[in-house]
């Protein structure tokens, strides 16, 4: 049986302790990433949407460098979205930026009515590289 092993970024904001959870999970070359958020160090929400989404991006680019990742290894994500037809061309934009060229992840978005004070949240799969 494996175990888990919990990854954290360099910069942990205050949302892993207040919720109890880990920012994310190693479970063999599998990188599980917990629902990133555009939260500032102090847990609270960045106002401007599409800032939102690029602090969600970031704060994910952390967790996933934490544990020897880049984007180029996310094989799996699911966004969370509080309004996707009026958010859609903001977080198209934003992700296209970070996500680059194909071949893209897999992509599943779902709309949702409430992210307790956020806009967007970002969820990951990856692979972890095998020299990490």
């Amino acid at each position: 049986m494996s175990t888990r092993e919990a990854i954290f970024p360099a910069k942990r904001h205050a949302l892993y302790q207040v919720h109890r959870y880990s920012p994310a999970i190693r479970s063999g070359d599998l990188l599980f990433v917990s629902g990133q958020v555009g939260s500032r160090e102090d847990g609270s929400p960045e106002p401007v949407f599409e800032d939102q989404v690029r602090l969600a991006y970031a704060n994910l680019g952390a967790v996933l460098l934490g544990a020897g990742c880049t984007f180029d290894d996310v094989i799996d994500i699911t966004t969370l979205h509080t309004d996707p037809e009026a958010q859609i061309e903001a977080i198209m934009k934003v992700r296209s930026e970070v996500i680059g060229e194909p071949p893209y992840p897999n992509w599943t978005a779902v709309g949702v009515n409430w992210l307790a004070g956020f806009d967007f949240e970002i969820k990951v799969i990856a692979r972890i590289p095998a020299a990490a």
